[in-house]
């Protein structure tokens, strides 16, 4: 559920996202073939906009496609984007297609997760991360935020959890931002309060030292201690292109990538 209501109009709701963008009316009218003087009308309610014009306005704009069906709501027309729950048959293709990309990444590890990064799947890589967690954390659904982030789950593996954590809170924060989603929000405020907890190997957590001279790769590292190896994975996220499905458009699939050789050798060897 988000705080975008039809209830609110759809000038204002276009308006607002007109701002976050930051485009003009101009721009906004020229990318969407309209003129700024029809966007003004629209935006002070003066015109009530055609249907396909508010999609392409919507699209211009980059709106998330759950936002979308709320600005049509507000426009009077009826929904144009279904939210097909994934067990459902018509989702067996995409299904069937996320398990495969999952396996094709083991032994490196990859999950799903929704917009309120509830894990939708995981392969075998995530799972080995995982070990040792307590049972009561990996009882679903799961949510791949508290289980980073959690003092008893993945946290006190992780070396650089100052500087990790603060990545990840920095994300939510951005995504609430844009989609203003009360479920996300609840997850933030939930895991923004978790203390840092000790570490695996006992040491003391270093606050990040801006003067610290650039990690030594080209981003951010999630640096995990594993059986007594400290793994690097670089985190990266792909979504599904032109979707025209809520479900679909709100999944997220994440892989860590080995971002040295000894983190390929160690996953390696431990698949073999």
């Amino acid at each position: 559920m988000t705080t975008t209501s039809a209830d609110q109009g759809v000038g204002p709701l276009l308006r607002g996202w007109r701002g976050h963008r930051r485009i003009t009316q101009l721009e906004l009218a020229l990318r969407a073939d309209s003129s700024a003087r029809h966007i003004s009308f629209i935006e002070t309610g003066r015109s009530r906009p055609g249907e396909e014009l508010l999609l392409r306005l919507a699209e211009h704009l980059d709106v998330p496609v759950r936002e979308r069906n709320a600005l049509l709501l507000a426009a009077g027309y009826a929904p144009r984007f279904a939210a097909t729950p994934l067990d459902d048959p018509a989702m067996g293709a995409v299904r069937q297609g996320i398990e495969q990309l999952l396996r094709g990444y083991e032994p490196y590890p990859a999950l799903v997760v929704d917009a309120s990064y509830t894990v939708v799947a995981a392969n075998r890589g995530i799972m080995m991360l995982l070990a040792g967690v307590p049972e009561r954390l990996l009882v679903p659904p799961l949510n791949a935020m508290r289980l980073t982030l959690h003092p008893e789950g993945l946290a006190p593996s992780i070396r650089n959890l100052p500087e990790w954590r603060g990545h990840l809170l920095t994300q939510m924060e951005r995504q609430i931002a844009l989609v203003r989603s009360d479920a996300l929000r609840a997850v933030y405020d939930e895991v923004a309060a978790y203390p840092l907890p000790e570490r695996a190997d006992g040491a003391r957590y270093r606050e990040p030292d801006p003067t610290d001279p650039p990690y030594p790769y080209f981003a951010l590292p999630l640096q995990v201690e594993h059986d007594g190896q400290v793994l690097s994975f670089i985190s990266s996220v792909s979504t599904f292109n032109t979707p025209l499905d809520v479900t679909v458009a709100e999944l997220a699939i994440e892989t860590l990538l080995p971002a040295d050789p000894a983190t390929v050798k160690y996953l390696q060897s431990t698949a073999a």
